[in-house]
């Protein structure tokens, strides 16, 4: 079990994507290729605009927040929301835990392609209808591998929200194809670029990174105990 569970810390180690400075490096764990990422890293580097506001799921009161930095292409991202899904609808629903989801597309100035930001843009297009959380799980359910830029087609964007009851309309669909939320995704990877923070996933509890350290892992259960020892405390 030891073995294990190093293997996977060693794994989602090699899978994080990396910004570094004004630039950014992929590790492609599958191929072990070192990709480097443009300088403006697939949306941006400057943002001269107004903060990208992130997408929130759960009860504005909640005493714990969860903020979530990740990319629609990123493998220790669905490696994240795979593992962690299931706790966090536990906790947004009993009402403990917000979270806040700042979506970025540094893969697509990595790898090129559309896909992180066409992906995020329809996430956005999903909110819109209250629909954000349901179909950001069938996005990372459906992940393609890194290198694949099939979130990149537009048509399988609107063929996964078939997947979520009510989302599948015209409305949904105009939003997807004319990318009604681009400038949102550019300001949202601007902001990451800037910030202090260099990998995807980050994730923080209430300020606190919580999340990539080998030495102190995250698992669902410790999670949930340290959401339920702030909402104790509120």
């Amino acid at each position: 079990m030891r073995e294990e569970r190093e293997r996977e810390k060693a794994a989602e180690k090699r899978m994080r994507v990396l910004k570094v400075g004004g630039t950014a490096t992929g590790i492609l764990a599958v191929a072990a290729v070192v990709g480097v990422l443009a300088a403006n890293s697939g949306g941006g580097g400057s943002n001269d605009g107004p903060a990208a506001e992130p997408i929130t799921v759960g009860q504005s009161t909640a005493p714990a927040t969860l903020t979530v930095y990740e990319d629609f292409r990123c493998p220790a991202c669905g490696q994240f929301e795979n593992g962690f899904r299931d706790v966090i609808h536990e906790l947004t629903a009993a009402g403990t835990l917000k979270a806040e989801y700042h979506l970025v597309s540094i893969i697509d100035g990595n790898l090129r392609g559309d896909g992180s930001k066409n992906a995020a843009n329809a996430a956005q297009c999903a909110n819109d209808q209250g629909s954000f959380a349901a179909y950001h799980d069938v996005l990372f359910e459906n992940q393609p591998a890194e290198a694949d830029d099939a979130f990149g087609d537009k048509d399988l964007l609107i063929d996964l929200a078939g997947q979520v009851d009510g989302l599948d309309n015209a409305e949904f669909r105009t939003c997807v194809q004319e990318g009604t939320h681009d400038d949102w995704v550019q300001r949202s990877n601007a902001d990451f670029m800037s910030s202090d923070f260099n990998a995807t996933p980050t994730i923080l509890l209430n300020g606190e990174n919580i999340y990539g350290d080998p030495s102190v892992p995250l698992t669902p259960d410790s999670l949930r105990n340290q959401v339920n020892q702030l909402a104790a405390g509120s």
